[in-house]
């Protein structure tokens, strides 16, 4: 059996961090299964942990007046989701959804928080990385908002 350090230092996300390190973060970690349409969190809700998609696919929403629920991206294996977790107020944007049944890590935001403070090297390995995330995530957001709301025909509203 592997123990959870083992296991999160198979993500990208983690690449580079020493051993100490990953036994800091994995003291918060705990696993987490979702069956397809299972919301992982919610806009509005307080942004209490972050995921590691181990296995499946998880979709990022937005509630578009007129549109219902519109998918500004998705997460597959290997792929974090969620950095509302690190930037106050700690409240979530957007939804996260299961598309089909999903295995994950979750991550406990206060405790990771609480370690970073506690050790600012570590804070500021994982700041980059969660930089990282969250550049690609508004870069896919702003991307698929172009496709919604371009005009037939190549012009813009």
């Amino acid at each position: 059996m592997r123990t959870m350090a083992e296991t999160l230092a198979d993500y990208p996300f983690f690449a580079g961090l020493d051993d100490e390190a990953m036994a800091l973060v994995a003291g918060c970690a705990t696993n987490v299964h979702l069956a397809a349409d299972e919301f992982l969190f919610r806009e509005g809700e307080p942004a209490e942990r972050f995921f590691l998609v181990r296995q499946g696919r998880v979709a990022l929403e937005l509630h578009a007046p007129g549109q219902g629920r519109v998918v500004l991206d998705t997460a597959d294996d290997g792929d974090v989701v969620g950095w509302s977790w690190l930037v106050p107020p700690y409240r979530w944007f957007t939804d996260a959804r299961a598309v089909v049944p999903t295995s994950a890590t979750a991550i406990d935001g206060a405790c990771l928080r609480g370690k970073c403070d506690q050790d600012p090297v570590l804070g500021y390995q994982l700041l980059q990385r969660v930089a990282v995330v969250m550049y690609a995530r508004l870069q896919a957001a702003r991307v698929r908002m172009l496709d919604l709301y371009a005009a037939p025909g190549g012009s813009r509203v």
